[in-house]
């Protein structure tokens, strides 16, 4: 995926690294326009915006003036009949400033009790932002276990869809004061959050706001020469690669979060957009086209209930010979003649990992799995126990990692 060095795309920025055969055509030297310019959201509906605690950051604590700069722009795109979802950090930064601490935080209590005190402060700072252009904003507190939970998720789902519906902007954060990371609660980053809101609620382009110009080739912060980067058209290893691990001193996550998030909410068909939060009128000028920031583009897109089964947290893995993976890579269903082993303690109906080529939902217990397989040891391959081809995981509930 590289752009040969030097090379001039017309009506664009200087893009010395990525290339993608969609795009530039190597037989004639001639670039398709039409495919490559992919910035026109005038008809883009739903629209997540997620702000970083970097962006959102002054003096120790949360910029208060900035809240009404964001308020400002999302207010303007509900006027234009957009739906618009805004994903928030800032609980603990504000809960911090509030209770004097300085410094990061590291002490899970500590976190929780700052974000405890902090998230109804960041709220009303919002309510009095959007308050000012008559803007009606709904609080929504969200822990990694409501998304992976399938009834939770359409029901918070629901809810959202008829807040929109009602043009209120949900403003959305992890609840941070109870989320725990070592019992599956959080979700590490809110990043990762606003990649599974876009992804989940069917967003059409999701803008990453945080205190870098976009993806650069190298960091900027120690590379004179280091160039941003206009369009990435996939995430390959190389894009992995650039991408740091350095957080902030009340965030979690660095730029190789937001490429991980990026990759959930490009299986949703999601377009991204990473871009300088404080960079003037920023919002409004990516939804109007302008070139601002890194344009990521989305893979092809799965359904609902897969992008569900895809990003849901696994609560127990099958490992599977290799004529098993053939089945599953030819979209067949998982059959118990192929499991050689089963993890972890789940029931019946929960989302599981199949030998790191797939998730799915089993509809069998780990128990009654581990039970068939001590009994398929025990009996010779030709009785007629094993010509039950009953399917354990159904093609229609696998989604392939590699699609």
């Amino acid at each position: 995926m590289l752009y040969p060095s030097g090379m001039i795309i017309p009506g664009r920025a200087r893009c010395h690294r990525f290339y993608d055969k969609k795009i530039h055509n190597m037989k004639t030297g001639k670039f398709n326009r039409d495919e490559y310019i992919m910035r026109n959201f005038s008809k883009t509906k739903r629209i997540v915006v997620k702000v970083g605690t970097n962006v959102l950051s002054k003096d120790g604590g949360v910029d208060t003036s900035f809240l009404r700069v964001i308020a400002k722009q999302i207010s303007e795109l509900i006027r234009q009949k957009k739906q618009v979802i805004l994903v928030t950090s800032g609980a603990i930064g504000m809960g911090c400033g509030a209770l004097g601490l300085r410094g990061k935080i590291k002490e899970v209590k500590k976190r929780q009790a700052c974000a405890a005190v902090g998230q109804s402060i960041l709220m009303h700072e919002y309510q009095k932002a959007f308050n000012r252009y008559n803007q009606n904003v709904a609080q929504v507190l969200l822990t990694n276990d409501i998304l992976n939970n399938r009834r939770y998720y359409v029901n918070l789902k629901n809810t959202v869809e008829a807040l929109l519906s009602m043009s209120v902007v949900p403003i959305i954060n992890e609840n941070d004061c109870v989320s725990i990371e070592e019992i599956g609660l959080a979700f590490g980053d809110n990043d990762k959050l606003s990649a599974l809101v876009a992804s989940k609620i069917d967003a059409e382009l999701l803008i990453m706001l945080t205190d870098v110009d976009g993806l650069y080739d190298r960091n900027p912060r120690q590379a004179q020469q280091a160039r941003l980067i206009p369009v990435v058209p996939e995430i390959t290893d190389e894009i992995v690669a650039m991408a740091g691990a350095a957080g902030s001193e009340f965030g979690t996550g660095g730029m190789a979060s937001k490429i991980n998030a990026i990759h959930i909410a490009a299986h949703g068909g999601c377009k991204v957009v990473l871009a300088h939060g404080r960079a003037r009128n920023v919002i409004i000028n990516i939804v109007e086209g302008r070139e601002t920031g890194t344009l990521f583009l989305p893979k092809r897109r799965l359904s609902n209930r897969k992008r569900w089964i895809l990003n849901s947290h696994p609560e127990g893995k099958i490992e599977i010979d290799s004529g098993a993976v053939n089945a599953l890579k030819s979209h067949r269903s998982l059959l118990m003649v192929g499991i050689t082993e089963v993890r972890g303690d789940f029931a019946a109906g929960a989302v599981v990992e199949i030998s790191n080529v797939a998730k799915g939902i089993c509809d069998l217990s780990a128990e009654d799995l581990g039970t068939m397989i001590k009994q398929k040891k025990l009996q010779n391959k030709s009785s007629s126990q094993t010509k039950k081809r009953k399917a354990v995981v159904h093609a229609d509930n696998i989604v392939l990692y590699d699609i």
